[in-house]
């Protein structure tokens, strides 16, 4: 883990004990170690409910959108950053967690890997090869089926090794056997540009990425504030995107080069009202339904917490 990400999370700890001394209740949100989620860390710091005796702790979850899923079933975490077709499986499989809103509108773009000791270069070859994936439900596992698709393979005969996260990801990678590891390009770039992983491709997701969700709890008992929680992440995602200084803020921060962040944000677009279309919803579900990852459709009002979300 980075050296600011560290800081950050035992800051964290500290302030959490402090504050819980003195008696103030806690929101805790879970999202991915990531770029995208510089913004949660930027208003999370900034602590606006200081005064309503409410403090926020952000945690790091590098095991991905499965691990947050489980969280919110288990109110273990008022609020998470999960990917859009995680979630949707998770919560027609039971999760009483809804969304609250977009975080990010654009697509994930994820990298095709392979180990750097393999000598192939096109997705094609790879028909037969197991999936590395963080674990079952996660976006790794569940675009797995997407690139089988795309490419004609057998979905019913994938196969699949969970390592828990990019670390365990790049112990399995030393193999000299055929692997896949699907993750987001830019996160795995260094890795890339180091040698240990080759990209032999990549497949965007034909929907927004990460949406907010909130557990049944957090939404009875915190109404007010993750609302206006929300609001005050859609204004710094707004002016982060307008700060010419946000390339170097985030290298800094996540160890990507700089020239690679410039490109990530002319392809990413951070979303800035709680508004969502059903459409986008729905072709979702009948993405994830047609793949056979879930067993039936349901309205997307089940999805949402409506006194957040405008459907239009």
């Amino acid at each position: 883990m980075l050296f600011y990400q560290q800081r950050a999370e035992v800051k964290s700890f500290l302030y959490s004990h402090w504050f819980l001394s003195l008696g103030m209740d806690k929101i805790k949100i879970i999202g991915v170690p990531e770029h995208f989620n510089f913004p949660w860390l930027k208003v999370v710091e900034e602590q606006p409910f200081k005064e309503e005796e409410i403090f926020l702790e952000w945690i790091n979850e590098p095991r991905g959108s499965g691990a947050m899923n489980k969280a919110i079933r288990e109110e273990q975490a008022e609020l998470a950053i999960i990917l859009t077709e995680s979630f949707i499986k998770d919560r027609i499989e039971g999760n009483s967690g809804q969304i609250i809103g977009f975080h990010v509108q654009s697509p994930l773009i994820w990298g095709i890997h392979i180990s750097s000791k393999i000598q192939i270069n096109h997705v094609e070859e790879l028909n037969h090869a197991p999936f590395i994936i963080s674990r079952y439900g996660s976006g790794s596992h569940l675009m797995a089926f997407l690139l089988a698709r795309k490419n004609g393979w057998d979905m019913g005969t994938l196969q699949f090794e969970v390592v828990g996260d990019l670390e365990g990801a790049k112990k399995a990678l030393k193999s000299v056997v055929p692997k896949i590891f699907l993750w987001e390009k830019y996160m795995t770039k260094p890795l890339v540009d180091k040698g240990l992983f080759t990209r032999v491709g990549e497949i965007p997701t034909p929907w927004p990425c990460f949406v907010m969700v909130a557990s049944k709890k957090a939404l009875e008992k915190y109404p007010q504030q993750l609302k206006k929680l929300r609001e005050m992440v859609y204004e710094k995602s707004s002016s982060l995107s307008k700060d010419i200084d946000l390339p170097r803020q985030l290298s800094e921060n996540y160890n990507i080069n700089e020239s690679d962040l410039k490109e990530w944000l002319t392809q990413t677009d951070w979303a800035n009202k709680g508004e969502i279309q059903i459409k986008t919803l729905r072709q979702t579900i009948e993405s994830l339904k047609s793949l056979n990852l879930i067993s039936q459709e349901i309205a997307v009002e089940e999805l949402v917490a409506l006194e957040f979300v405008e459907l239009v």
